[in-house]
């Protein structure tokens, strides 16, 4: 293939200008061939720690390891062509010192080949985001519902119910713009909050749970696919993978037990002078 008519990789660039504009339309990917469906459609392909959840069966993102990390977004980093891919650090990585985030930071992208790294930013994580940005590594923010402060924070609840909790987030928001993140996602806010996040910011705000009123949208892929039983209230999902799969893996056990074979999955035919 001539350089010519090779796939351009969005760049962080193209995410910050896109600001008031078309919206972005991010995804969660973790694997080779998901990631590979989900890339020509897609902005931003996010490498989230809800790996821990979706894939490993983890109660929390809590035990999720820099490692793990770099291992999805490998495979991650292979399928993709054309989206960001952003790699969240997980927790216990990038919170102790700015040098800390960067040592995690650097590793994630040098050993992936990703464009940028995504952390949960309280207003104590402007710091971090500014050492790290003022390095060479962009920065995806991420504020109101922060699941890896979920055990501190009260649980997996919507934020910005409380005047001082409204005031916490869109000092989160100030705080991670102000420091140079090139995005921020938005989770667990009402539309009022996230539309005056989205207008007091500089830079696109993505929503999970945090209505149409963001500059893009960001999903659990396996949500929208509906391969689980349950899937958060704010969730469309557009499929039932779940259904779909059981009841294939269920015909099929049906055949190996009943030895009712298709003839193309019999076996290989070997010629005598094969052997």
């Amino acid at each position: 293939m001539s350089a010519q008519n090779r796939i351009k990789r969005i760049g962080v660039p193209d995410i910050r200008a896109r600001k008031g504009g078309e919206p972005l339309v991010c995804l969660t990917a973790y694997d080779f061939p998901m990631a590979r469906l989900l890339d020509p459609h897609c902005d931003v392909l996010l490498v989230g720690d809800s790996l821990g959840m979706v894939v490993h069966g983890l109660d929390t993102t809590i035990g999720v390891t820099l490692d793990m990390m770099i291992l999805h977004g490998k495979a991650v980093m292979r399928a993709s062509k054309q989206a960001l891919v952003v790699i969240d650090l997980p927790f216990g990585t990038y919170e102790a010192s700015p040098e800390q985030a960067f040592a995690s930071a650097a590793r994630v992208l040098a050993e992936t080949g990703a464009q940028a790294v995504k952390i949960e930013s309280g207003v104590y994580a402007g710091d971090t985001i500014r050492f790290l940005t003022e390095r060479g590594i962009p920065v995806m923010g991420h504020i109101g519902l922060k699941p890896q402060a979920a055990l501190n924070e009260g649980g997996f609840k919507a934020r910005g119910r409380s005047k001082t909790e409204w005031d916490r987030v869109i000092a989160e928001a100030k705080a991670a713009d102000e420091a140079g993140a090139f995005a921020i996602v938005i989770e667990g806010v009402d539309e009022e909050l996230a539309r005056e996040i989205t207008a007091q910011v500089s830079v696109p705000t993505i929503g999970i749970g945090a209505s149409p009123a963001c500059d893009g949208q960001i999903l659990v892929t396996q949500d929208l696919l509906g391969l689980f039983d349950w899937a958060p209230k704010f969730v469309k999902r557009y499929a039932s993978l779940g259904e779909t799969v059981s009841d294939a893996v269920g015909r099929w056990a049906a055949d190996v037990r009943s030895r009712e074979f298709p003839a193309a999955e019999q076996t290989y035919r070997i010629k005598p002078n094969d052997r």
